[in-house]
């Protein structure tokens, strides 16, 4: 059954279409004209939909509409569509199609999804080309009965400019957040986890990643071939591989994250000209993988606390942090005389102490014995014994980040 109101201003205003339990929503989508609302009641409702003109489509109680295994659930071919309060789910599982729940074409400028279950699809939600998208509030759900690899990814983001994704809850897909060749969006207050990545995003500049959580994946935030990012006050924990990696990064900001016990804190290859600062990381199996250059960025105030290697660090030269502030390395050796609250002998993350640590883990039990702290200050003495290593000449003495303990019960997670 479909009933039509109008506005209060009479003829030239927007409808708004109603249709009850046991009607035809792809009806009330031919019926409707452009600004249209279309209101549809709690029900069942087996159809895919394609929406080509610019409405808002409304659940009413949360109705639920079932694509029944095949193609896309919803696909959209125009710009200004809202879809709103709906449980949209059983897409095909066509990878060369890129099945969908919902499927935003080129071209559908301005799309909007809100409140909405988005599950048991390949794919969740699928925008191309289409900028200034708002994604918000979704719980999205994949496939966990298909392989990692013969999942589709939660949101997939490609070649789109002025996306807000923000408060969405992703699992069970194989990437949560795939971003590729677009700009200038934010991602924020997204909680992300039992996926292979929490965010794969690849070739998208002048971001902002704030506030989300992502934890329990094979790898956390995956950020690689990007420049001009800020990220920040996101929580990375229990990720199987890496919470954060920054590869191929340029020019970004990374400060005020907690990354707590992953396989790999930060992965940082071929990094340059960065800010990483203010960053809690604690009870990683390698607090830093640092490699491939990764030189000349600016790494300060940041807690390294009670990592099993708190650096791994192969390279030809040095390279110095904490040059203004200091870092803080809970394995740090050295005193403070003067009473400034900064050490009076350098810390350096790489000596034959680290090395054989994480060779032998078991060594961490005696770590603080005199023989390893004699060892410490005859490779001092004897460079032949040294290694290139992350040096911080002047590290704090206390941690920035008071309550670092609550982060102690965190483990790698194995990923699903």
């Amino acid at each position: 059954m479909l009933a039509l109101t109008l506005g209060a201003a009479g003829l030239c205003s927007a409808a708004v279409l109603k249709v009850e339990a046991g009607g035809s929503i792809a009806a009330a989508i031919q019926a409707a004209s452009a600004g249209d609302t279309i209101e549809v009641a709690r029900g069942d409702y087996a159809e895919r939909l394609v929406i080509d003109k610019p409405l808002t489509l409304r659940g009413i109680g949360r109705p639920t509409i079932r694509g029944g295994f095949s193609g896309d659930v919803i696909r959209v071919r125009a710009s200004d569509v809202t879809i709103q309060g709906l449980i949209v789910r059983d897409s095909g599982i066509d990878q060369t199609g890129q099945n969908s729940g919902i499927y935003f074409e080129p071209g559908s400028h301005r799309p909007s999804v809100q409140d909405c279950d988005v599950v048991y699809n390949l794919f969740g939600i699928w925008i191309e080309k289409a900028d200034d998208a708002r994604i918000q509030r979704n719980t999205i759900v994949g496939r966990r009965d298909l392989q990692m690899a013969a999942r589709g990814n939660g949101i997939q983001l490609y070649n789109s400019a002025n996306a807000h994704v923000l408060d969405n809850h992703i699992s069970h897909a194989r990437d949560g957040i795939y971003v590729d060749l677009s700009k200038k969006s934010i991602f924020r207050g997204n909680r992300i986890h039992h996926l292979r990545y929490g965010t794969h995003y690849m070739n998208t500049h002048y971001s902002v990643w704030e506030n989300n959580e992502v934890y329990m994946n094979r790898g956390g935030l995956a950020l690689m071939e990007v420049r001009n990012l800020t990220v920040r006050n996101n929580i990375a924990w229990s990720n199987a591989d890496h919470g954060i990696m920054l590869r191929t990064i340029q020019d970004s900001i990374v400060e005020n994250n907690i990354v707590a016990g992953n396989g790999r804190g930060f992965f940082i290859y071929d990094a340059e000209y960065n800010t990483v600062r203010a960053n809690l990381v604690t009870g990683n199996d390698v607090g830093v993988h640092l490699s491939a250059g990764s030189g000349n960025n600016k790494v300060d105030g940041n807690d390294f606390i009670d990592n099993r290697q708190q650096i791994k660090y192969v390279a030809s030269r040095d390279v110095e942090w904490g040059k203004a502030r200091g870092n803080y390395w809970s394995n740090y050796s050295g005193w403070d005389q003067d009473g400034d609250g900064k050490g009076d002998v350098a810390y350096e993350a790489n000596d034959v102490v680290d090395r054989l640590n994480g060779q032998y883990p078991l060594l961490k039990l005696v770590l603080t014995s005199p023989a390893i702290q004699t060892l410490r200050f005859v490779a001092r003495q004897f460079p032949v014994l040294r290694a290139p290593s992350v040096v911080d000449k002047h590290p704090r003495m206390r941690p920035l980040n008071e309550d670092w303990r609550k982060w102690n019960d965190k483990r790698p997670h194995p990923g699903e």
